[in-house]
């Protein structure tokens, strides 16, 4: 057991080293440049499509546009389903490590990973609608593994197992136990519930609605994201608020250091100029899920005939994680002093919000972190599921969801340390097919953006047949 868990060490700190997250920038470089900082410039028409797409009734003439349209669930809810895969863990525990490990400097390097991730999350979405198919439920599937094979071509279909394999594994683990295990410790330590009641109460709700499939996904998801981040945005916002005179001190903090090495101060060992741009780079990466390619599993089963729009709507996932929700948790950490402690994770969250609302800060992020934990067990649920139909068709479904909901409860009780390497080595293995296929395909990518903005009708690929 212990040369295997060395093994798997060995290939995270390939699959997760510095090649790696060149790799997923490089690429998230080159679309944003290919599509010449569209991203960027058009963010506000991104926020505009989003709340035009909710489950709103519509008038009739929304109502006839919609007539003819394609897919299982709203634009709208279609973001809140990735959304509630990436706003989880890494929001809370995943900023305060970048923090711990590469000083303040590391906020601006997942900034930057934001904005490059926008263009591969627009692009991701792109490719998602305009290559899904119907599978033989009459249900939209899409995602990495279908525009590989429809989009490279069936001399790519080995690519397309490889995703879905990686997928499949890196559900249970990442989407599955690990969150399970987050939310059974937060709930023992703050207000000493049992790690199996907790494990137990998760599998009873999560069951409920995964065992409902997409649409009942898409629903919860679509009522829960919104509350729980916006609860979670204003709560940090009273926070900075009590902590206004250290705001201008953090921004400057964030700055100077990204190019700069911080020194050792009380518990917090100091950090290089790499370590900012490393850690950083991966803490962001891992939030946003920007270059995996599991957000466009959630955003092929869209109700529309429209690739370029699903994107404009998509890229926003990465905006609202990153820039918004991350940032407000980097700078309750940095307008604390609880940084320099030598703290890290999600405990460090905790204590700067601790210092700001005493009594408050533990059970706030409990609650927080419980939410988001919930909420990607959701999302994750329906891309592990949908890898596995690739693999094995329509027919494994229910099975592959009742396996899931079993997971819940055992990884609540479980020493975690060898399946959260291992699965967070399977998710970035995920990235390799999906970044191969990202980088071939920008061409259709880019054209059918330039045929979008120039008034020319642009379609998905609904003639595709799934399991024919």
């Amino acid at each position: 057991m212990e040369t295997l868990n060395s093994l798997v060490g060995a290939v995270n700190g390939v699959v997760w080293g510095p090649l790696m997250l060149l790799l997923l920038l490089g690429v998230g470089i080159y679309l944003q440049i290919g599509l010449k900082l569209m991203p960027i410039r058009k963010l506000g028409m991104g926020f505009k499509l989003m709340w035009h797409g909710r489950d709103a009734k519509p008038n009739q003439k929304q109502a006839a546009d919609k007539a003819g349209e394609e897919g299982e669930i709203s634009p709208f809810n279609a973001l809140m389903t990735a959304l509630s895969a990436t706003i989880g863990t890494g929001n809370i525990a995943g900023v305060a490590t970048a923090i711990a490990l590469g000083g303040p400097g590391a906020v601006f390097w997942m900034w930057i990973t934001a904005l490059v991730g926008m263009a591969t999350k627009f692009s991701e979405a792109v490719l998602a609608v305009r290559y899904r198919e119907t599978d033989n439920t009459g249900y939209h599937v899409g995602g990495p593994m279908f525009y590989i094979k429809n989009g490279l071509g069936k001399k790519w279909l080995w690519l397309a197992g490889l995703f879905s394999f990686f997928g499949a594994v890196a559900a249970f683990g990442i989407g599955n136990t690990v969150q399970s295990n987050s939310v059974a410790d937060a709930m023992d330590a703050t207000f000493g519930v049992p790690h199996w009641l907790t494990g137990v109460v998760i599998m009873v709700l999560a069951g409920a609605v995964i065992l409902g499939g997409i649409k009942r996904i898409a629903k919860v998801a679509g009522k829960l994201v919104p509350i729980m981040g916006i609860a979670y945005v204003i709560t940090g916002l009273v926070v900075l608020i009590i902590n206004a005179g250290q705001i201008g001190d953090a921004f400057g903090l964030i700055f100077y250091y990204a190019f700069n090495p911080i020194a050792a101060a009380g518990g917090f060992a100091g950090a290089a100029v790499m370590a900012a741009i490393r850690f950083g780079v991966a803490r962001g990466i891992f939030s946003n899920e920007a270059g995996l390619g599991s957000a466009p599993i959630a955003h092929a089963a869209a109700k529309t005939k429209n690739p370029v729009r699903q994107g404009l709507i998509a890229m926003l996932g990465t905006f609202i994680d990153t820039i918004i929700v991350c940032t407000i948790t980097a700078l309750v950490i940095l307008t604390s002093t609880v940084w320099q402690t030598g703290e890290e994770g999600a405990s460090l969250t905790a204590l700067s919000f601790d210092q700001a609302l005493p009594g408050l800060g533990n059970p706030i992020v409990a609650i927080a972190l419980s939410i988001f934990a919930f909420t990607t067990i959701l999302g994750w649920s329906f891309y592990g599921e949908k890898c596995f139909q690739f693999l094995f068709g329509t027919r494994s479904i229910m099975l592959y969801r009742v396996l899931f909901v079993i997971a819940i409860p055992l990884g609540a009780i479980a020493q975690l340390g060898f399946i959260w390497l291992m699965a967070d080595t399977f998710n970035a293995m995920m990235a390799i097919p999906n970044l191969i296929a990202l980088a071939l395909l920008s061409p259709v990518v880019f054209k059918l953006t330039k045929d979008y903005f120039a008034g020319k009708e642009v379609l998905p690929g609904e003639a595709l047949d799934h399991d024919k």
